[in-house]
């Protein structure tokens, strides 16, 4: 069998270059189409997308694939990711799909797929679509051939339902709103959510394009919503990235907040009220361990797994979890979402300013983080810097040095040529001269 296209996240590449062909993503639908297909009358599939100029030529060529494999094709245009997940189990599809490559440049894109019940894939899932695509699937018969439509209500749907997950009777009024939405999927839904629900809504971000997908703006760049948050007296800023499935907030000082922060405030909260399900919070190796303290104190247990949103869900409903996220934003409550969602866990944020009368400068920072440092280094196709003995050698030194005083995390990106190499430490200086042995190292062999 070929090697699997699926990294942490979907499919995703540099857009009509290998695997994000029209090619490459015909074939995987078709695979994807005979592996989901039931013993039933009808068989469907929903597919939304981002802002991406290839999002057009992705789409063509998914609906393709579908329908030569009988499937119909419920098309939603321009949608969050989680509204997907969402769709896909409202509307009793077979299968969900998001194109999208998330935070990622425009030019870039992926493919995600989602189950029946709306949830990200298995690793067995994908393996038995990597079997089909490797194999070839025999097209329908031309009576069995599937339609394609497109799904105009798709938008009101997710606006609709992202407003129940607010407190009951609770409104937004008199609350001023900056709303980044990375001219990205959220465009239209995030700003109408907010607005319908009573805040004074100042958006960002959308203009789409089609090239101008997170291009200084959203969850990885905050300092345009920050500037605008201060220059507007709002109470809050809202970042979401290019799919809408994460969330940084700004406090109205403009001070940045990340996952692990919203994370924790979640957490206590809904603990506070006996709804934290296994008195539990599930993060990654990501988390900063001044988010670990924070929970034993409080008495909540932190479940840390492998960086990748998908390995938190399936941590949270192996073990029967409701909270669960990354720092980067992605906050998974599964008693809303199948999967991350910027907007709903910008909803409970708001919730708990709504209900306690607090500012957000109050809310945001519920713990004293841990010094951490993130460097990304590039590495050349063919490459691999953390099989060398010499890097091995670096990251065994520096994690002696750090002891049990710090953490180090080293990994390669599952979405992008990057190694990615994380330290934690109080004593600043250590930390500094860790993470240049340890780059060092990696760079000279990248």
């Amino acid at each position: 069998m070929s090697k699997s296209l699926f990294g942490t996240d979907g499919v995703r590449g540099r857009a009509n270059t290998y695997p994000m062909t029209a090619e490459v993503a015909l074939k995987l639908a078709a695979a994807a189409g005979r592996h989901f297909r039931r013993d039933q009358q009808e068989h469907r599939v929903v597919i939304g997308k981002d802002t991406r100029l290839s999002g057009y030529m992705i789409e063509n060529a998914l609906t393709a694939g579908f329908t030569s494999t009988g499937m119909n094709v419920f098309l939603l245009g321009p949608v969050p990711t989680p509204a997907v997940g969402y769709l896909t189990n409202s509307l009793r599809a077979d299968l969900g799909v998001m194109i999208s490559a998330s935070h990622n440049p425009a030019s870039d894109n992926g493919i995600k797929f989602f189950g029946p019940d709306g949830f990200k894939l298995s690793d067995e899932a994908e393996a038995d679509i990597m079997r089909l695509f490797a194999e070839g699937v025999a097209p329908a018969a031309p009576q069995n051939i599937g339609r394609a439509k497109r799904f105009e209500d798709a938008r009101g749907r997710y606006v609709e339902y992202a407003k129940t997950t607010f407190p009951r009777g609770k409104r937004l009024d008199g609350l001023r709103i900056v709303l980044d939405c990375a001219n990205g999927a959220a465009y239209r839904t995030a700003p109408a959510v907010l607005w319908e629900l009573g805040a004074e809504v100042i958006p960002l971000g959308v203009e789409p394009d089609g090239f101008n997908i997170n291009e200084d703006c959203g969850s990885t760049h905050p300092e345009a919503a920050a500037r605008k948050v201060r220059e507007t007296r709002a109470d809050l800023g809202i970042c979401l990235d290019g799919d809408a499935d994460r969330v940084i907030l700004i406090d109205e000082k403009g001070r940045i907040a990340d996952g692990d922060q919203i994370m924790g405030l979640i957490a206590a909260r809904w603990a506070d009220e006996g709804r934290l399900a296994g008195n539990a919070l599930v993060a990654t190796v990501m988390s900063n361990l001044g988010l670990e303290h924070f929970l034993n104190d409080k008495g909540i247990a932190l479940e840390r797994t492998a960086v990748g949103d998908r390995y938190v869900v399936e941590r949270m409903r192996a073990g029967g979890f409701n909270l669960g996220g990354e720092q980067s934003g992605h906050i998974v409550m599964t008693d809303y979402a199948t999967t991350g969602d910027g907007l709903i866990g910008a909803l409970q944020f708001l919730a708990a300013m709504v209900e306690s009368g607090e500012k957000a400068s109050k809310l945001v920072r519920v713990f004293d983080p841990v010094p951490q440092k993130l460097i990304n280094l590039r590495f050349a196709a063919g490459k691999a810097p953390l099989e060398v003995e010499s890097v091995k050698d670096a990251i065994a030194k520096a994690e002696k040095a750090l002891g049990a005083n710090g953490r180090l995390l080293i990994r390669k990106s599952g979405t992008e040529p990057l190694i990615r190499v994380m330290g934690e430490a109080n004593d600043l200086a250590l930390l500094d001269q860790v993470l240049e042995d340890v780059t060092g190292a990696i760079k000279a062999e990248a």
